[in-house]
């Protein structure tokens, strides 16, 4: 045996350097992780362990997998769900409230080659995903009114909101699997009050709208009824003139003498002095 290799300290610096090696020669990819292999700065070969929809845990591409050393490098890829985050985005809804909204968006890397190229890394994909994100959420929320978010239509905003992220969020390899909006909230302060006092004055002009509507619906129905009345009447008194004319006297003895209250019963009653023949008396007379 070699002198140099019965020397502790040699031999020491030998098997660390063949572990060096050999750490940069082999790596373990999880099941939880995607890998693409770079060699100078250049994709090469295909995706390790790259995520396939239906792919059950434990028959995927993981395991042990080798690279020439120092000069490849792994750029790791999560399998598993992401999320990215937006805070107080200023939104302007249609019926013009300025809304501070809080959202998310779950996100998977599904072709991780794809992603190495445009964004380098995850992180690089979660921060280009970030504005895209909340163009989509302006573009859409700015589409409807701010009740819309407290009814059940709420859920198809949220698909519009999606389908829109997906269509920029493709170039960088990934798929929008859920977006959500934690809460959405009037600002504070002189806004929120401003907001309040139009909405405020929306309801109203809305109540006045309504309450117009329906006096106009009542004179309709009532004018209806008026000249249907009205006709009932005139076919009835037209089969009998004199009885027409009896009733419309007794109507008017009944005010004129005070019981509908035509006469000031207050101040101790009238009277009314008329000749037998007068002509208003006639009824009296008998037939």
């Amino acid at each position: 045996m070699p002198i140099r290799l019965r020397n502790p300290i040699v031999a020491g610096v030998l098997l660390l350097a063949a572990l060096i090696v050999m750490a940069s020669t082999f790596a373990i990819v999880p099941e939880t992780r995607q890998a693409v292999i770079l060699r100078f700065g250049v994709p090469v070969g295909k995706p390790i362990n790259a995520w396939k929809a239906g792919q059950e845990f434990g028959h995927t591409g993981a395991g042990l997998i080798a690279r020439v050393p120092f000069i490849d490098q792994i750029v790791w890829i999560d399998k598993r769900v992401l999320d990215v985050d937006l805070d107080d985005q200023p939104v302007l809804s249609t019926d013009q409230l300025r809304l501070q909204v809080d959202a998310y968006a779950r996100f998977r890397v599904i072709d991780p080659l794809r992603m190495v190229v445009t964004a380098r890394s995850v992180d690089g994909v979660t921060s280009a995903l970030q504005p895209l994100f909340s163009s989509a959420l302006r573009a859409e929320l700015g589409k409807v009114d701010f009740a819309v978010l407290l009814s059940p239509e709420r859920g198809k905003v949220m698909d519009d909101i999606q389908e829109r992220l997906q269509r920029n969020a493709s170039q960088y390899g990934v798929q929008i699997v859920d977006v959500r909006i934690k809460h959405a909230d009037l600002p504070t302060g002189s806004p929120l009050e401003s907001a309040f006092l139009r909405m405020r004055t929306a309801r109203q002009q809305q109540a006045l709208t309504i309450r117009a509507q329906g006096q106009r619906n009542a004179q309709i129905v009532r004018a209806d009824a008026d000249a249907q009345a009205a006709k009932i009447y005139a076919d009835a008194f037209g089969k009998d003139p004199r009885f027409y004319d009896f009733y419309r006297a007794m109507q008017s003895y009944r005010y004129t003498f005070g019981a509908d209250g035509g006469a000031d019963e207050g101040r101790g009653g009238s009277s009314i002095i008329l000749s037998p023949q007068n002509g208003y008396l006639r009824e009296f007379q008998g037939r």
